[in-house]
């Protein structure tokens, strides 16, 4: 059961008004996903998932940030011996995992996004069923210029479903910002408003306070409405592509370039 959790680079709790509350909680480096932070992200929806209590999740980030996707250092490889695809595959693997869980789970799940929402963050976002965004929110998929392919975490199966086939190809071969704006006239965005968490809450909790089997069998109903059934196989031609990227010498020279950026720009 999920009273008051506070795990790595996350938190969780469940309201007495039966709302799930998950929170990424790094806001020093704008919420990164690692390893640790996907494991305790599927560990605590299926937790929320199975608890009778709980009838909607919100999932959120701080102020400045809602997530700004893989830690990049969690997709190197550690030297440690291992083999560096099958580290890259393990990290991708749990990161799959948890948007299947989010998809899967009986609640709709709500996200509440202020700031940037990148990569994995923005493939999140888009995996709940609801998006309530601040003005200053923006979605980002960086992945053709890290040298990768632009699946990631079902991105390229859900975004195109939310927008149109047209807009989210524009979007993830440019690798423009998409804002709040934008994206709620593209349809990906439900609500601007200044408090999206507040925002949330009160829509989760309207949520939680109908009878739950209706709830379940609707979301299902529209699982069933966008294709999600099959998101599990496109989940798994996304990973494969994803690992192949990581392990090309396109991406480990963007990834020199990015850090020769940060070295030349400072603390």
């Amino acid at each position: 059961m999920v009273e008051h959790q506070r795990l790595d680079g996350l938190r969780a709790e469940l309201r007495p008004d039966g709302v799930g509350v998950i929170a990424f909680d790094r806001p020093e480096r704008l919420n990164p996903l690692t390893m640790q932070t996907l494991c305790d992200l599927e560990r605590v929806l299926r937790q929320l998932g199975e608890d009778p209590a709980c009838g909607a999740v919100v999932i959120t980030g701080g102020d400045k940030a809602f997530c700004t996707g893989m830690d990049l250092k969690a997709t190197e490889p550690t030297g440690a011996g291992g083999e560096p695809v099958e580290e890259v595959y393990a990290v991708m693997r749990r990161a799959v995992s948890s948007v299947l869980t989010m998809r899967e789970i009986g609640q709709p799940v709500i996200a509440a996004v202020r700031g940037p929402a990148v990569g994995g963050g923005f493939a999140i976002a888009t995996a709940a069923d609801i998006r309530f965004c601040s003005p200053d929110a923006v979605f980002i998929a960086p992945f053709l210029k890290l040298g990768v392919s632009i699946g990631d975490m079902g991105l390229s199966w859900m975004l195109p479903r939310l927008i149109g086939a047209g807009a989210a190809a524009e979007l993830f071969y440019s690798g423009s910002p998409l804002g709040a704006a934008e994206g709620q006239r593209l349809g990906l965005v439900q609500r601007i408003v200044d408090d999206p968490l507040q925002a949330a809450i009160e829509l989760a909790a309207t949520i939680a306070a109908r009878p739950r089997l209706a709830v379940q069998m609707s979301k299902e109903l529209l699982n069933a409405s966008i294709g999600a059934g099959g998101l599990r196989e496109h989940l798994e031609l996304e990973m494969r592509s994803q690992v192949i990227g990581l392990a090309t010498e396109d991406h480990r020279q963007a990834l020199r370039d990015f850090a020769a950026r940060r070295r030349s720009n400072g603390p």
